[in-house]
């Protein structure tokens, strides 16, 4: 029988040329049976989680002593420890094998084209890491970027992990305020920094907003500011630039040896349901993590060359250089990815014969809306995977990739987050593609849909959890005694059990369907929706540009109501809100259906471009919003605040 949603099935041939092929024969001797399936490997992964972490790190090309324990387990996630002996410096596998081959090609906005090579990179690393040794870094200290997305921003997090200390960074478009308020909590010592960037066609100068960060963060002893945007234009007193900064030249690159689970990055939650956490990662476990995650479900190799739009502030752009560890090249845009044109990033990919194109699922909708059809105006040989993340893929944006990009890849929803720096969900390189549908949980890591008892459920809408612990776990949060703030994130709903906040459907096949932010999802008359069964009808309407769907508490129940944004010549007349109803009607449900629809000018979002369904449901049910500072623009949350068309 056909398979109506069945989009993409690997051949035998592309199956047997991949590297998780290749794993599953090394683990299938390890094991001493035959994996002859995913499955297999992956419940082999999840039962002999010690044996499965050892052959990742030396399939993956992991530089350092492993030592000689690779777990020690506890019955509380927070207490295992993973390869407890180890030494190594990440940075050695990422600058491993420096050469003429590519490592970095920058675009930025305006048009300008950098390229750096595996030496190259491995050079200025070094020349970074001895003037912070000369301005007294050390191993602990916090370094933080306000930085573009650009190759000095990778180097600068390479030379200062090569030296202990830990990483963090801010895109420069987000206000001071912002800034402060993440960089406030971890008292770095120097910041690097740019003297503006370019959006939508604009040239910003931001040499106001770092004088400012760096005056209201007293840690701050020194900022180094590269020219970008200014054309050399004068720094203000008390910042030194980047050429002055870094020596002309240095010594062979020596790493500071760390442990395995020693701090590399602070990252930060989105802001919009509180004061943003500082999430502390481990440099070993992450990059561990990544690479699996890359190399065998992404079946990224060497020579490959990955893409993924983000920026700074995104979990994305670790996720993203992290491949330079696979001596793979990084392709990276600094600007507005719709500028001048919605192909702008697509032109991009043909260009540089990218291999691995990351983009927001929102992106792949609106150039559905707007008719984009790549396969007619691109060629794109050389591309394998296409990645998905930010939020669900409609089952539209699956059929689109295959119809009008590309017919023959991988198409990769994936679904983690900060939290992890890294996937619980997502691509197998091994397995079919099915429309709406991520494809498999992440090997080693035991993830599962339960129901409000805790109880595995298939089929059936439930929390998405992870069940063991594995080496991208935080390490801790900062400023949270006790780690309380930790535990409460996400071991209060089902104890030792990582609840991530997703409301997923595990599949028949295996995959899941993620639905949405549990703790955004509807409950009218007690029966859980989740917000993206809606958008995904309001995606196939083109006179709908964006939507946020929340529930408003009124009369002892939850009511669904719609906010919508239409183009400037269309009108939300009662045709469209009986075509919005009746098609979710149709395609949903009747509960599905919302009891409001109503126009506003703008929807608020996250500065990795996800809706902030949370902070529109505190406004519209008259709730405090407690922190604005991870909103793009906090100010569309004026129109949901006491509208009139609430108040019956």
């Amino acid at each position: 029988m056909l398979d109506a949603d069945l989009l993409w099935t690997p051949s035998a041939e592309h199956i047997s040329q991949t590297r998780l092929a290749a794993f599953r024969d090394l683990a299938s001797q390890r094991a001493g049976e035959s994996l002859d399936t995913h499955v297999d490997l992956h419940r082999w992964s999840v039962d002999q989680t010690d044996a499965f972490w050892r052959l990742a790190w030396e399939f993956c090309g992991l530089v350092g002593e492993a030592g000689d324990t690779t777990l020690i387990p506890d019955a509380d996630p927070l207490n295992v420890r993973f390869f407890p002996k180890a030494r190594l410096n990440i940075v050695e596998t990422f600058l491993k094998n420096p050469d003429d081959r590519d490592a970095i090609i920058f675009y930025g906005e305006d048009g300008r084209r950098l390229r750096w090579s595996r030496a190259e990179l491995k050079y200025e690393v070094e020349r970074l890491t001895v003037a912070l040794q000369d301005a007294g870094i050390v191993a602990g200290d916090h370094v933080v970027g306000y930085v573009p997305n650009m190759p000095q921003t990778v180097a600068a997090m390479l030379a200062t992990a090569s030296l202990g200390a830990v990483w963090s960074s801010c895109a420069p478009e987000s206000g001071p305020d912002v800034v402060v308020d993440r960089f406030g909590q971890i008292a770095p010592k120097l910041m690097f920094a740019a003297d503006g960037y370019f959006y939508n066609g604009k040239v910003f100068d931001t040499r106001e907003a770092i004088a400012t960060v760096s005056s209201r963060v007293p840690t701050i002893e020194q900022v180094i500011v590269w020219p970008y945007a200014q054309d050399g234009a004068d720094l203000p007193e008390g910042m030194t630039a980047y050429d002055s900064f870094i020596l002309a030249e240095a010594p062979a690159l020596e790493c500071r040896p760390m442990g395995f689970r020693d701090p590399l990055y602070v990252m930060f939650s989105s802001g919009t349901t509180g004061k943003p956490k500082c999430i502390e990662h481990s440099g070993g476990g992450t990059l561990l993590r990544m690479l699996v995650e890359q190399q065998l479900h992404c079946d990224l190799r060497a020579g490959d060359r990955m893409f993924y739009y983000t920026t700074c502030n995104w979990m994305m752009w670790n996720w993203q250089v992290a491949a330079l560890a696979s001596e793979a090249a990084i392709i990276l845009f600094d600007g507005n990815p719709a500028y001048p044109g919605i192909t702008r990033l697509l032109d991009l990919v043909e260009a540089e014969q990218v291999t691995h194109f990351g983009i927001s699922a929102k992106f792949i909708d609106a150039a559905l809306k707007r008719g984009v059809r790549p396969v007619d105006s691109h060629s794109l040989p050389f591309l394998r995977v296409v990645l998905s993340t930010g939020s669900p893929l409609s089952p539209d944006g699956f059929e689109y990739v295959y119809r009008d990009w590309k017919a023959d890849v991988q198409l990769s929803s994936i679904c983690g987050g900060t939290d992890i720096l890294g996937c619980f969900i997502g691509g197998c390189p091994t397995l079919p593609v099915h429309k709406g549908e991520i494809q498999a949980p992440m090997l080693g890591l035991d993830v599962a849909t339960l129901d409000t008892d805790g109880n595995p459920v298939a089929g059936a809408a439930g929390e998405l959890v992870c069940r063991n612990a594995h080496p991208s776990m935080p390490t801790r949060f900062l400023n949270d005694p006790g780690q309380t703030r930790y535990r409460s994130s996400y071991f209060e709903t089902y104890p030792n059990i990582w609840r991530q906040g997703d409301f997923t459907i595990q599949t028949g096949q295996g995959g899941y369907v993620v639905l949405g932010r549990s703790d955004a999802t509807l409950n009218p008359g007690g029966i859980r929706i989740g917000t993206a069964e809606i958008y995904r009808q309001l995606d196939k309407i083109e006179q709908v540009e964006d939507s946020v769907v929340v529930g408003q508490n009124i009369n002892n129940d939850v009511r669904v109501v719609l906010f919508v944004t239409t183009p400037e010549d269309v009108t939300l007349d009662g045709d469209l809100i009986a075509r919005i109803k009746s098609d979710i009607r149709t395609n949903a449900s009747p509960r599905h259906v919302p009891a409001k629809i109503i126009k506003v000018a703008d929807i608020p979002r996250t500065k990795s471009g996800k809706t902030a369904e949370l902070a529109v449901r505190d406004a519209v049910n008259n709730q405090p919003i407690r922190d604005l500072t991870g909103l793009i623009n906090p100010g569309a949350l004026a129109q949901f605040t006491d509208h009139p068309d609430l108040k019956c």
